[in-house]
């Protein structure tokens, strides 16, 4: 009998698809033979979900859980709106939220966690909801915000039940302030975010590539003109300025009144709580940001243009 070590068992995976503790089963009933534990896998239709591992998964939910002064988000995909809007998978992205405040923003470690209700990981859960739902399922990312003290805010966008959306935001404010009053303003904020679409708390902490591309942008913009460079140097400040407005928290007009920027929002607030508030960070996801559009199916492309 050959010896079953992990990396057998993650080959194993790898192949089949099937989860990890079903692999180490199927290689203990097979003697640690690679091939016949394919077999008893797909034998107890454990290995379905390998045939649908490359397909494309674009659609899904975000899932935002709150927990005391933590809160935690996931993305998980599907291949189809259809699957998101059903009871399983969105039992499926509520159970995986609920953990995820404990992993801390680690998806590894989110992957891990024990599932209360079946005993399996988080990893076989999704594996086995692959079997069932019928289609690719993928946990993409997770995120999470704590305070020490204060509040964590959230925001779901485009929900299709509590804490299950199409956009989620959470938002940390620190603050010693009055709890009720901080958790309606990180709502407030959390909406904005949602909305506004920031890129960082404070124009510190705007990544500095980012800053210096700008920066250099403005100035072959502003020489263009012919001016002379003090008047350029002027010229790129305001231009700096005004993308600072666009881009960070802080310097945003804030939504829920535009008379305001959000920085002096949370200075009104804090007077009246007679407490500093402090944004110590906020986390955006918006489903399937970033990810390669879904290939058009080149029969319905045929079938549209014939009219049928």
């Amino acid at each position: 009998m050959a010896a079953i070590t992990a990396a057998l068992v993650k080959q194993l995976r790898d192949q089949t698809g099937a989860g990890m503790m079903d692999c180490k089963a199927a290689l203990t009933e097979t003697g640690g033979d690679p091939e016949a534990a394919t077999d008893w896998l797909r034998k107890k239709g454990l290995a379905a979900a390998a045939k649908k591992a490359g397909r494309i998964t674009s659609e899904g939910l975000i899932g935002v859980q709150l927990e005391g002064r933590r809160g935690a988000m996931v993305e998980i995909n599907s291949e189809t709106d259809f699957v998101a809007r059903n009871e399983s998978f969105q039992k499926l992205v509520r159970t995986v939220a609920a953990l995820a405040p404990r992993a801390g923003g680690d998806l590894d470690a989110l992957l891990r966690l024990q599932v209360p209700d079946s005993g399996r990981s988080v990893a076989d859960e999704i594996t086995q909801a692959i079997s069932v739902i019928g289609e690719n399922i993928n946990l993409r990312r997770t995120a999470a915000i704590e305070v020490d003290e204060g509040v964590v805010g959230s925001y779901v966008h485009g929900a299709l039940a509590p804490g299950l959306g199409k956009i989620g935001v959470l938002i940390g404010l620190r603050s010693a302030g009055e709890v009720e009053q901080l958790a309606a303003l990180g709502k407030q904020l959390a909406m904005h975010i949602a909305a506004a679409r920031p890129q960082a708390v404070s124009v510190d902490r705007l990544d500095p590539t980012m800053v210096e591309r700008e920066r250099a942008i403005y100035v072959e913009q502003a020489r263009a003109s012919g001016k002379p460079d003090n008047i350029i140097d002027k010229m790129v400040e305001g231009r700096m300025r005004k993308y600072h407005e666009e881009v960070v928290l802080l310097e945003q007009a804030f939504v829920i009144d535009p008379e305001l920027k959000v920085r002096a929002a949370l200075e009104r607030l804090a007077e009246r709580l007679g407490s500093s508030i402090v944004v110590t960070g906020f986390v955006r996801f918006a489903l399937g940001e970033g990810m390669a559009p879904k290939p058009a199916n080149l029969a319905d492309e045929v079938a549209q243009l014939a009219g049928a």
